[in-house]
């Protein structure tokens, strides 16, 4: 579905690819609700924005279902409609071993990324079934199809979000709603820091050299769109995930002997 003339809902809007693809949805014509945890983050997109009057600022907390079940009815009280979802935001774990790990760090992850999901696309969908055309796009991860030690809950979640959109994807075969996946590997965005996360890098590693290999939120953006547009089943987003992917399915244990040898100087 290509997002011109659409009304589309956007959360993580706030900052990141959420707020790359808010702005380059209205720069493709869409009307945007950009829903974000932050109200800082919110304003700060809308005075990026082109065209603000085609942009509504929501702050709702993905894992409040009351909160969530208002929003169908907030967008189209603002835009008279809801024709797509993109579900961006989304958070992840300290970098520990799952035995190093508290609850609240556990259910936290999961709260947002799995039930802010489910929260998310059971509240739309039954207005997107009304749609003449319509779309929904979760976000999986990398790490939702290969394990990354230090990062195991958030796979998991990630690894329930791809599942779960997949199915949602069968599930509404025979609508009019398409449903799309997207498994992005290592982005250059704040999502760390917006996740209370600190990472620090091995003695010696190259801080700039590690960046120029990460996909930038305006890239994502437009691959995310652009994949909407072509209705497909799954978008992977970065040359790490597309490597992975593919060394994935030819060796599974050697993928994942790779990911963990990198990861170790991050959890010891």
């Amino acid at each position: 579905m290509k997002v011109d003339g659409k009304v589309i809902v956007v959360t993580g809007a706030g900052n990141g690819v959420g707020r790359a693809v808010a702005l380059e949805a209205l720069r493709r014509g869409a009307r945007v609700a950009g829903v974000d945890v932050s109200q800082a983050g919110l304003e700060e997109t809308a005075n990026l924005a082109a065209d603000p009057e085609r942009l509504s600022t929501h702050v709702v907390d993905i894992t409040d279902r009351a909160a969530v079940a208002a929003l169908p009815a907030a967008v189209e009280d603002r835009f008279g409609a809801v024709d797509g979802l993109v579900h961006l935001a989304a958070i992840i774990q300290p970098f520990l071993k799952v035995n190093d790990l508290d609850d609240a760090a556990i259910e936290r992850v999961i709260n947002v990324n799995w039930w802010g999901t489910v929260n998310l696309s059971r509240a739309f969908l039954p207005v997107l079934l009304e749609r003449p055309e319509a779309h929904i796009v979760n976000t999986s991860s990398m790490g939702g199809f290969i394990p990354v030690p230090g990062q195991t809950i958030y796979g998991a979640s990630k690894a329930a979000v791809k599942l779960f959109t997949e199915g949602l994807n069968a599930e509404c075969r025979g609508t009019r709603v398409r449903v799309t996946v997207v498994m992005p590997g290592g982005m250059a965005t704040n999502m760390p820091a917006n996740s209370g996360v600190t990472i620090a890098l091995p003695a010696g590693a190259d801080a700039e050299k590690l960046a120029k290999n990460l996909t930038t939120a305006e890239s994502a953006a437009n691959q995310i769109l652009d994949g909407m547009a072509k209705n497909k089943y799954r978008v992977i987003i970065g040359r790490d995930a597309k490597t992975m992917d593919l060394l994935y399915r030819v060796s599974p244990s050697g993928a994942a002997a790779l990911i963990a040898r990198q990861m170790k100087s991050l959890i010891g």
